[in-house]
């Protein structure tokens, strides 16, 4: 008996938490080189590269590499995606615009930042950024599972 026997069921989501976490960490390294180290950086917002869609990317290789391509969980999981891909590349990039436009109107209006603090104009990703992290989950994720067998 294995010592890996009694989670080997879980690894259809274990596998996409584990990638997660590596394409987060890849995220904060390339980050870091870039603005300096700052362990604030850990769970920065947008960037290089999508840890969202690595995660998701993951998830959607793992049950189609575990259940099968041709399952109902593959397709929920690739509903899913659709939807956690476009709030990470579309829906936050306006959030960022509406606090860029919002950020320009209180410099305008010369209100004191302790009233209005300044807000995030950086919330999302860019398609580049989508595109690493989605390769790196299906990449890692083939590699993960092919490890464990």
């Amino acid at each position: 008996m294995d010592i890996l026997d009694p989670i080997k069921p879980y690894y259809i989501f274990l596998i996409p938490i584990a990638i997660g976490c590596i394409v987060q960490v890849i995220k904060f390294i390339v980050y870091s080189i870039k603005h300096g180290w700052n362990i604030g950086y850990a769970m920065t917002h947008g960037h290089m590269p999508s840890a969202h869609t690595g995660f998701i990317v993951s998830l959607v290789t793992s049950v189609g590499y575990y259940e099968g391509l041709s399952s109902g969980a593959f397709a929920v999981a690739i509903a899913l995606a659709v939807i956690v891909i476009d709030d990470a590349a579309r829906l936050r990039m306006y959030m960022g615009d509406q606090g860029r436009y919002l950020n320009m109107l209180i410099r305008q209006l010369n209100i004191k930042d302790e009233q209005f603090p300044r807000l995030h104009e950086r919330m999302g990703h860019r398609i580049s950024e989508v595109i690493v992290g989605g390769i790196l989950g299906f990449i890692l994720t083939l590699i993960l599972a092919r490890l464990l067998g």
